[in-house]
């Protein structure tokens, strides 16, 4: 059985990869940071690369000072993030006795996806995702590609038939968005309400005063 930290509400792991939409992923943080979550955090190579060219964030190599700078931004609790680097098979989330039960990777790259479909744990990303699955926990996936060839299009069947629920960042319009912002809060609010976490960052249909 999981052990949370009586301080946090519960444990969520979170990857990053480098599919466009890293923004996804900073707001994600900053909710469930301010929801008091306790985060597993993973990023690959190429999700720096794109934090980098979107958002000019710079995120350290390093697990350790990574997980400094993220902390000190969204002025996180003690040991409220933890940054595992790619090979560190001796983290919690590498193991079904110990790893958190949820997971989210956003975005998600369609080789991520398919890394994850035909269980490769290649790197702790997919050995993570790999656990959730096994163990039946909640394994979201913000997949960011279009168009969809055939071969995505099967692995997400196959995912979604395991119980993985795939959630491409495709952000709707009727709650009339006027920024960018908008649009990220409404991707980051569907992934809020896939987790039960309270949100009001984004505008239910039907109670939009603008309709």
């Amino acid at each position: 059985m999981n052990k949370v930290d009586n301080n946090f509400n519960g444990k969520i792991t979170l990857a990053i990869t480098g599919a466009s939409g890293s923004a996804y992923a900073l707001r994600l943080i900053e909710c469930l940071i301010a929801a008091n979550y306790q985060l597993y955090i993973l990023c690959s190579s190429a999700g720096r690369i794109v934090l980098d060219t979107e958002v000019g964030i710079k995120l350290p190599a390093s697990p350790e000072a990574a997980g400094k700078f993220l902390s000190d931004k969204y002025q996180a609790k003690d040991n409220q993030i933890t940054v595992f680097g790619k090979e560190q098979w001796f983290s919690p989330i590498a193991s079904g006795s110990a790893a958190p039960k949820t997971m989210v990777v956003c975005p998600c790259t369609t080789g991520t996806m398919a890394a994850i479909c035909h269980g490769m744990s290649d790197n702790l990303i997919e050995r993570a995702a790999d656990v959730v699955i096994k163990e039946r926990g909640q394994l979201i996936l913000m997949i960011r590609e279009t168009p969809y060839s055939t071969l995505h299009l099967q692995n997400m069947l196959s995912l979604s038939q395991q119980g993985v629920t795939i959630m491409p960042a495709s952000p709707g319009f009727y709650h009339k968005a006027e920024s960018i912002t908008d649009l990220i809060d409404f991707m980051v609010g569907r992934v809020l309400d896939h987790l039960g976490i309270e949100q009001n960052i984004m505008p239910r249909w039907g109670y939009n005063a603008n309709n």
